[in-house]
């Protein structure tokens, strides 16, 4: 295949197409980009923000255009507009912290020494970014490796073709070098080549566990450094304790924001047997108030799923689930739109699950949860940890010191109390188990794209 095809969950046509970047384009871009980088690592830190932050102005400018775009490419709803206020956030975070993240570590400092380490950048970086979130997930590595001095190659997935262009053209509006970021159209194999080349220093991937093994066995013939963040089954646990309407509001948006296709979205909830039947009848009150239809609907506030495949493998999910004796809560006709082998699928809440059923034991990517009554703390952490996934995991309750005892049990690599589906840009994102290896964001994003060196100068 020659090109890439993004075909759009609105109406299963052919939404936009690209070339694959041609090898010897591939080539030059790494020699640009590598010149660049020199020149760029000489900058001061303080400019470099400077010239970085414009980004912002430049995506808050292009925004009015994205949004469609993005309703197109992959269904999100245009009345959240986009992401331009989480990507606010994120970016300007990480330019705060910049300083003191990569500031010398300093061991001694005095007229006969001088002992510190400083932070390298690594030189060139490349981002493999996903389609549910494509200008966040891509920013997660785009901005802390730019910041540090790196260059950066973006390839984007086919669903979302036009975000890459789009990150590309706001860079360049902020004054970026030329060369020093470039997006490129790259198959599976041209990806799996560059990594194995040698020629990138570090690669971050967000996508699948299957993806992100892939993206290993490429880059193991190299010394090329890998960041993975990979799937997530992630729970939540509403203890005794909790403020239901929070919770209820938190959660219901925590699963089904963005349809369900969220890394860190609640896939699964366990709910404290004494709570148990009224925050049922609340969520599922909650769940029945959106409006599925157009993304390009203003009045839409749940749009279509990425594709027709990824909905009708939620579908069985579902279906397998009520086979084995699952209960599902909200009524089809009030979800008129939901017609198989269409990307465009109801939200549904399901009872009477158990961990012997893929919809509480495998990724659903999808508007459905499955929730499950527990008798107390360790009921509920012990079904929390029975996964193979630990990304995030949410607590809810009054006791925010119970939330830290518990969450000190919980297999994540981050643990909320009291909200869910969010990253902090001063913390590190990460997850354990197969949800992957490394952190971006927070001092420890910087340390994934820069390197370590020392310097030890005495005095004769």
């Amino acid at each position: 295949m020659d090109d890439l095809i993004c075909i759009s969950p609105v109406d299963g046509r052919e939404y936009a197409r690209r070339p694959l970047t041609p090898p010897a384009e591939v080539d030059r871009a790494i020699e640009q980009a590598r010149r660049a980088q020199r020149k760029w690592a000489q900058v001061p830190l303080e400019e470099r923000c400077r010239i970085v932050s414009g980004f912002i102005a430049a995506m808050e400018e292009l925004n009015p255009e994205i949004v469609p775009e993005l309703a197109w490419q992959m269904g999100r709803p245009v009345r959240y507009q986009g992401e331009l206020r989480s990507l606010t956030d994120r970016v300007k975070g990480m330019i705060e912290i910049a300083a003191e993240a990569l500031a010398p570590d300093v061991r001694e400092d005095g007229s006969a020494a001088k002992r510190y380490v400083s932070r390298q950048p690594v030189g060139l970086v490349l981002v493999i970014a996903p389609w549910n979130f494509p200008l966040l997930t891509a920013a997660n590595t785009i901005i802390p490796a730019l910041i540090a001095g790196n260059a950066v190659l973006l390839k984007h997935a086919s669903q979302t073709l036009l975000a890459g262009e789009r990150f590309e053209q706001a860079l360049r509006m902020a004054g970026v070098p030329e060369g020093l970021f470039r997006n490129l159209f790259l198959s599976h194999g041209q990806t799996s080549q560059l990594l194995a080349s040698g020629l990138v220093d570090h690669a971050t991937f967000t996508g699948s566990v299957e993806g992100g093994k892939a993206i290993q066995r490429a880059a193991a013939g190299s010394f090329t450094t890998l960041t993975l963040e990979l799937g997530g089954k992630d729970p939540a646990y509403v203890r005794a304790d909790a403020d239901l309407a929070h919770a209820v509001e938190g959660l219901v948006d925590g699963a089904f924001y963005n349809s369900g296709q969220s890394c860190c979205g609640v896939e699964r909830i366990y709910v404290h047997q004494d709570l148990w039947q009224p925050f049922l009848d609340r969520f599922v009150d909650g769940v029945r108030e959106y409006r599925l239809g157009d993304p390009l609907d203003p009045e839409t506030s749940l749009g279509p799923m990425s594709s027709a495949r990824a909905a009708e493998q939620v579908r069985s999910q579902i279906a397998d689930a009520v086979a084995a004796g699952a209960e599902t809560h909200v009524e089809r006709q009030l979800f008129p739109q939901d017609k198989p082998g269409t990307a465009y699928l109801m939200p549904q809440v399901l009872t009477g699950v158990s961990h012997s059923m893929a919809v509480m034991r495998e990724e659903s990517f999808g508007p459905v949860v499955g929730l499950m009554p527990v008798r107390d703390d360790a009921d509920a952490v012990w079904l929390m940890n029975d996964s193979v996934y630990g990304l995030t995991a949410s607590i809810w309750t009054g006791d925010i010191e119970a939330a830290d005892r518990i969450g000190a049990e919980v297999e994540a690599g981050t643990v909320f109390a009291n909200r869910c589906d969010y990253l902090d840009a001063a913390l590190a994102w990460t997850g354990v188990k197969d949800s992957g290896r490394g952190a971006s964001l927070g001092r420890y994003g910087y340390e994934s794209v820069t390197r370590p060196k020392s310097f030890h100068l005495r005095s004769p």
